[in-house]
């Protein structure tokens, strides 16, 4: 097992992971950024090392700094959690000629799936059904726009390198492509540094789920289920849930074998989320595979009672996976809300002061969250105060039991998500599980039904 793990980022997952190692008996290492110097995740980990002013290409990107902050403490692991050097395949790179373990896959694999083009190419080989699309887009919209014809409209255009919703843009027609075009090849520039765009057959009223797996070094790789994501704004998910109500227990079985069968042709590693879309016929179709430890973890978590950092860790460390396929159980119902400090009709920011904060309590109530009273939202980073997770003994317990606790939530300072989420909990068409990735489009910027 490692002598020291250095966290590689901030707030609520930081947290998380500092916790799961404090539970393996693992001493940890904080890096943070001049704005983050008073962070829980700071004072919580064994020590902490200042990488960098706020803005983050100067702090938790710089990938010097960060493997410096390593070196002078002694780690021998880092834990990229999510976003920032989670899918760096160069971060994973680095981390390995230093002689440090990066706990995820290996760089050869992050880099294959995270070019999107790359990584649908490689699951239809290993036989996951994918949408119909391009490879990389070349040339002007006039010559792009019998690709699109081709396809069928509505079409939606990716950034290759892409993720969180950005460089994303839906088409309806080919006048539109044009303009379209132009703004997703810019924020895919800005977002990743690369233009590269792809197309691929939009799905209008599409249900998306994603299948969690692990993957030990020793050939072991099993699937823990699904969870439904389908409740988005902009492709960005705002509330999870697992199981989903969508999928029978046959189906889960068939679509997770199928699932572990191409993860274990691209010889993955560690933990990873394959990442589906269902029409409404049932058929479903991979989109992308994230090489690391989702947001959304812990409903599955809640469901399984497996610790997937602890996991993580353990299959890094070189361990095997201590349970079988069939020993995986499935026990009642865990959704998320996301409480972000953002305005719920607009979603623009609401950056400032927490003056007053309480989490919720109670049976089958979990919150995971950094945040604190007169800790300070900048607005250098996510936005994220809060994940508060709850688990029931079937859908509606669990659903009840966010009603609840959403109820009990005191956030004072900001504005936060919290009305939007009470509002969709008391949907007919949530509550009845009539869903798609367009379910907010029908609420409007004053926060009532079109």
């Amino acid at each position: 097992m490692f002598q020291k793990i250095l966290v590689a980022n901030r707030g609520e997952i930081a947290l998380r992971i500092i916790c799961a190692c404090k539970e393996l008996g693992i001493p940890t290492v904080a890096v943070y950024s001049q704005a983050d110097q008073d962070s829980l995740h700071v004072r919580f980990a064994d020590e902490a090392i200042c990488i960098g002013p706020p803005k983050s290409s100067e702090s938790y990107l710089n990938i010097p700094g960060v493997i410096s902050a390593a070196e002078i403490s002694n780690a021998d692991a880092i834990h990229p959690g999510y976003g920032f050097l989670a899918e760096s395949a160069y971060f994973a790179e680095v981390c390995e000629a230093c002689g440090l373990t990066f706990i995820g896959p290996s760089p050869e694999v992050i880099q294959l799936m995270g070019d999107k083009d790359a990584a649908r190419r490689a699951m239809k080989e290993a036989g996951l059904p994918v949408l119909p699309g391009t490879g990389k887009l070349q040339g002007p919209a006039s010559a792009i726009i019998p690709q699109a014809e081709e396809i069928g409209y509505p079409v939606i255009l990716k950034a290759v390198a892409g993720g969180g919703g950005k460089g994303m843009r839906i088409v309806d027609s080919s006048p539109e492509l044009a303009a379209a075009l132009e703004v997703a090849q810019s924020e895919s520039e800005s977002a990743f540094g690369s233009s590269e765009v792809y197309l691929e057959k939009y799905l209008p009223a599409a249900r998306h789920i994603e299948f969690q797996i692990l993957a030990d070094h020793h050939g072991t790789v099993m699937h823990l289920g699904e969870r439904e994501c389908t409740i988005q704004r902009r492709h960005q998910k705002l509330l999870e849930e697992a199981p989903s109500s969508y999928l029978t227990r046959e189906m889960r079985e068939a679509i997770g074998n199928r699932v572990v069968e191409a993860v274990r042709a691209v010889n993955y590693t560690n933990a990873g989320t394959v990442e589906l879309l269902f029409d409404d016929l049932h058929n479903y179709y991979f989109m992308e595979m994230n090489t690391r430890i989702q947001v959304e973890h812990p409903v599955t978590e809640m469901i399984t009672g497996l610790d997937l950092v602890k996991e993580q860790i353990r299959i890094a460390a070189g361990e095997k996976l201590a349970y079988r396929q069939e020993e995986i159980e499935f026990r009642g119902h865990a959704l998320e809300c996301r409480i972000n400090a953002e305005c719920p009709d607009t979603f623009l920011p609401s950056p400032g002061k927490i003056t007053a904060f309480h989490p919720p309590t109670g049976i089958g109530v979990r919150v995971d969250t950094a945040a604190y009273t007169d800790d300070v939202v900048t607005p250098y980073y996510d936005s994220l105060i809060a994940k508060v997770i709850t688990h029931g003994k079937d859908r509606l317990e669990a659903v009840r039991r966010m009603q609840r606790a959403l109820e009990m939530t005191i956030v004072e300072g900001v504005k936060t998500t919290i009305p939007l989420h009470q509002r969709v909990l008391q949907d007919h068409d949530f509550l009845t599980g009539r869903i798609s990735t367009r379910f907010l489009e029908r609420w409007t910027t004053s926060g009532a039904k079109k």
